[in-house]
């Protein structure tokens, strides 16, 4: 089998950079170009300096629609302008990585259709896809640590989220809130109850559970951390821990990236990986659900590259066996 041929817009920045980390290293994939005006002519590694050693590849400021899949790791905003700018033919699929196309009402561009790229929701529509709008990092955390109470009709009353992010879910620009000096040793709330995320975290738990109408209260936090998100979601409900433990097992069997217990669980098993870890307790009328992943892994780039080996039937698994770092 040939490999595919992969072209990445945007690849100066944090999510391009992990998403070279792991196609220089993916069994079936070849890298045909990567895009980055502002560095074009410079070696891969003058920017990502973990890839010194592995590659040879130079950045580009050219764009070529000789390839397989093209993934867009550009802002908010600048996917769509890419596309209305540059015409992609449909022999090309295209991942974005930005929230352009995300919600139902935007994900048509002309002729071009996007779906949802939540495997553990849409794994068959994806399979099947010419286009995938890659979900939000915390937007992929909430809605694992919900999808099995939608899908069982059991979201009834207002959900509860509090939720950190590392700092690289930031993006690489400089804002006040991400210099090292203000994050390192610090802690604060942004977008409480109004974070954009909200939004197709809505439409996919409406898709399993259409009478969805209540509250999701949601308070994310800024971690002194680099990277991962640490979810705490806790609602009202009338199922017993071994019920609810049994539905979220039940609902992510077959699924090989998240992971169901009811034991305690800590974001460094998750860091550096593919994987969701999700955690089950109840105490007294609440149903307690820990989420956790690592932003720029299954929260963009990881989930992008599971959607891109799901698109062209591959092992979902593919240049993903990432060990955690531990310590």
């Amino acid at each position: 089998m040939a490999k595919i041929k992969a072209g990445i817009i945007g690849g100066a920045g944090y999510t391009g950079g992990e998403l070279l980390r792991i196609l220089v290293n993916h069994p079936d994939v070849e890298i045909a170009f990567v895009n980055s005006n502002s560095n074009a002519g410079n070696y891969l590694y003058e920017v990502h300096t973990d890839l010194f050693g592995d590659t040879e590849q130079k950045f580009t400021g050219e764009l070529s629609t000789d390839v397989d899949v093209l993934f867009l790791c550009v802002g908010h905003g600048d996917a769509k302008k890419f596309l209305d700018a540059n015409p992609i033919p449909d022999t090309v699929k295209i991942i974005d990585l930005s929230q352009d196309f995300r919600l139902s009402k935007n994900s048509k561009l002309e002729s071009k259709n996007f779906v949802y790229g939540l495997p553990e929701l849409n794994r068959d529509a994806i399979k099947s896809a010419q286009n995938i709008a890659n979900p939000g990092c915390f937007a992929t955390t909430i809605q694992l640590g919900l999808l099995p109470l939608a899908k069982a009709g059991k979201l009834d009353k207002e959900v509860h989220v509090s939720a950190t992010t590392g700092s690289t879910g930031a993006g690489q620009s400089l804002a006040p809130t991400s210099h090292f000096t203000w994050r390192n040793d610090n802690l604060s709330v942004y977008k409480v109850f109004g974070h954009q995320h909200l939004n197709e975290i809505g439409e996919s738990l409406k898709q399993l559970q259409p009478d969805f109408t209540q509250p999701i209260s949601f308070v994310p936090y800024r971690g002194d951390f680099t990277r991962g998100i640490f979810a705490s979601i806790y609602t009202d409900s009338d199922l017993t821990e071994e019920e609810a433990l049994k539905l979220y097992q039940d609902f992510y069997a077959g699924h090989p990236f998240t992971h169901v217990t009811s034991r305690n669980i800590d974001l460094k098993q998750v860091v550096n990986t593919n994987k969701v870890f999700i955690q089950v307790k109840k105490y007294d009328n609440k149903l307690f659900v820990i989420s956790m992943l690592d932003n720029l892994l299954k929260g963009a780039s990881g989930q992008a590259v599971q959607n891109m080996n799901l698109l062209f039937g591959l092992d979902e698994r593919a240049g993903l066996r990432l060990k955690a770092t531990g310590f």
